[in-house]
């Protein structure tokens, strides 16, 4: 009896069948994290529009320079041009794949640097619809993947895949992503928030190529459906191969970004 019982305990974990919706929703993440591989370094600028409840609206004008990280997550730097009360504003993001985010504020009232705590990345990103954990750049290792099927969006076919954060201080329980199967590029995600009620959707629009090979979205918009609020993301002026550096990215530059 004893011999049978090892016997089975050897040959169980051979035997059991993988998710197969596990590996496909992983293996179609991994597919859109493959194309957009190689881009080096951008810039670019944007305009950051506020719609409160009411509708009313408030634009702030922002640059965003980016690094691709090798091993590891991207970084990028943020900053706040206009209104006049934000100007000089810096945000500053280290991606990683399997550990905390690494996140800087500088805020040119204060004249100082201001680290987002690794358990409050679910807070709203200045006054925005957006969270940090939001800003941060996408790494597959964050989540965990499910395959839920075929959808269609604006006429074009879709793969739906369910991603849970692995990050236990995440705001969100789960989303769902809605990416196209022509080309792999993100079209829209569903945000579940703790109680596992749609919070946010994300949806990605106006998409050009560039260098060939690599889609960006210029336009994006959050919906926070509990709140009634919105933000538009609109990008401009994108440009890759600029001649960035890690040094460009140092916590030392917050104070001095311009």
């Amino acid at each position: 009896m004893r011999k049978w019982i090892y016997v089975m305990a050897v040959l169980l974990p051979l035997l059991a069948v993988a998710d197969p919706a596990a590996e496909k929703g992983l293996a179609i993440v991994k597919e859109m994290d493959q194309r957009n591989t190689g881009w080096g370094d951008s810039q670019a600028t944007m305009r950051m529009i506020l719609v409160g409840k009411d509708g009313q609206k408030s634009v702030r004008k922002i640059r965003v320079m980016s690094l691709e990280g090798h091993g590891d997550g991207d970084k990028s730097l943020t900053i706040f041009d206009e209104p006049f009360d934000v100007k000089g504003t810096a945000f500053l993001s280290y991606s990683h794949s399997l550990k905390p985010d690494e996140q800087w504020l500088y805020l040119p009232a204060l004249k100082r640097v201001k680290r987002i705590s690794s358990n409050n990345k679910s807070g709203p990103f200045m006054g925005s619809e957006f969270a940090y954990e939001d800003i941060a750049s996408f790494e597959v290792d964050k989540y965990t993947y499910r395959f839920l099927g075929e959808d269609e969006l604006d006429g074009e076919k879709m793969f739906m895949v369910e991603m849970k954060p692995r990050y236990e201080h995440s705001g969100y329980t789960r989303e769902v992503a809605w990416i196209d199967q022509s080309e792999y590029r993100m079209r829209k995600i569903d945000f579940y928030d703790r109680k596992n009620s749609l919070l946010k959707t994300l949806t990605f629009s106006d998409y050009k190529q560039y260098l060939g090979k690599f889609w960006r979205a210029h336009k994006m918009e959050m919906v926070n459906h509990q709140k009634g609020k919105k933000t538009i993301l609109e990008w401009l002026d994108y440009r890759f191969n600029t001649g960035l550096t890690e040094d460009d990215f140092k916590v030392s530059v917050l104070k001095r970004a311009r």
